[in-house]
C-alpha cells in the first residue's frame, strides 16, 4: 500500500526489551506488505516509520501474541511487561491522531 500526500506518518522508537520481544513476532505480520521485513531489518537506533494501517497490523499482532498462553505463560516475565509497554505506546500514539476509532476492517 503506498500513502496519500494526507497519510500521517508517525515516527516510533522501539529499543531494548521491546524491539526483541517485536523482532520474536515479526513471522506473525503478515497484513502490512514489508512491514514484517521491515522489523526484522530495524536496529533501533532511529525512529520507524509507520503509518496507520501499520500500526494497526502490529497492534493486532501484539495483541494476538499477548493473548496468547503458549507464548507468555507468565504475565509477570519481563518478556510479556516489554511487548505489553510497547503495545501500550502504539495504542497512544493511534488514538492520540485517530480518536480511538479503528478502520472499519479491523478487529475491535
Amino acid at each position: 500500500m503506498k500513502p496519500c500526500p494526507g497519510d500521517i506518518r508517525h515516527k516510533v522508537l522501539i529499543t531494548g526489551d521491546e524491539l526483541r520481544e517485536l523482532k520474536r513476532h515479526a513471522y506473525s505480520i503478515a497484513e502490512a506488505f514489508g512491514l514484517d521485513r521491515k522489523v526484522e531489518a530495524y536496529k533501533g537506533n532511529r525512529p520507524l516509520t509507520l503509518y496507520r494501517w501499520d500500526l494497526e497490523c502490529l497492534m493486532d499482532t501484539i495483541d494476538s501474541e499477548l493473548g496468547d498462553p503458549r507464548e507468555y505463560p507468565d504475565k509477570a516475565a519481563p518478556e510479556y511487561l516489554a511487548l505489553k509497554r510497547l503495545a501500550e505506546r502504539l495504542r497512544e500514539e493511534y488514538d492520540r491522531h485517530y480518536g480511538g476509532e479503528r478502520a472499519a476492517d479491523s478487529r475491535g
